[in-house]
């Protein structure tokens, strides 16, 4: 029996780039959820506190240039969206470093149990970490279609990427915020 290629994959001859895609994403999530969840922290000392801030910071300038970007695509300003979507990117790229690094030395930190809106804080939070993981794929299968110039299949995915990783950028932020306010 064989496998059939969704249609659009397949004429774009882009099956094997998605798959690649999609194998080293779920590699990924299986990755950090095994960091968070299984993994022991490596150390216990505040040396390197400052990565939930800095990370939320990435977060937040990620989300600006997000917003940029989708300003200049309005504006039909290619060039400069394409700048925008990059520094996005990097800013993206350089959260996960810190947050795998933040796991690996600290672990998971709780939200605490008599806090106030923790059931909010909860549902905020699951939301984001499932479209986090959704977002992953899209955000590389979106690039890859642009920088291989498949300009359609790329605005067709992004319209849907586009909220899904502001969503993500955003509500890093927040948890954050919630999380530092919750704890004193």
């Amino acid at each position: 029996m064989t496998a059939v290629a969704p249609a659009s994959a397949s004429k774009s001859g882009a099956g094997p780039a998605i798959a690649a895609i999609l194998v080293i994403s779920a590699a990924a999530s299986l990755f950090l959820f095994w960091l968070i969840y299984v993994h022991p922290a490596a150390a216990a000392s505040g040396d390197y506190a400052f990565l939930p801030a800095m990370n939320a910071v990435f977060n937040g300038l990620a989300a600006t240039a997000l917003l940029v970007g989708y300003t200049f695509i309005r504006a039909h300003r290619i060039r400069q969206h394409r700048a925008s979507m990059m520094t996005a990117f990097v800013f993206s790229t350089l959260f996960l470093v810190g947050y795998i690094a933040h796991h690996a030395l600290h672990g998971d930190v709780r939200y605490p149990v008599g806090a106030a809106f923790r059931t909010f804080y909860l549902w905020l939070l699951a939301s984001h970490i499932i479209l986090a993981v959704v977002a992953l794929p899209m955000v590389l299968v979106t690039f890859f279609f642009s920088l291989s110039g498949r300009i359609p299949q790329h605005r067709k995915i992004a319209r849907f990427t586009f909220p899904i990783w502001l969503y993500v950028s955003v509500t890093g932020v927040v948890t954050y915020v919630m999380l530092r306010l919750a704890q004193g």
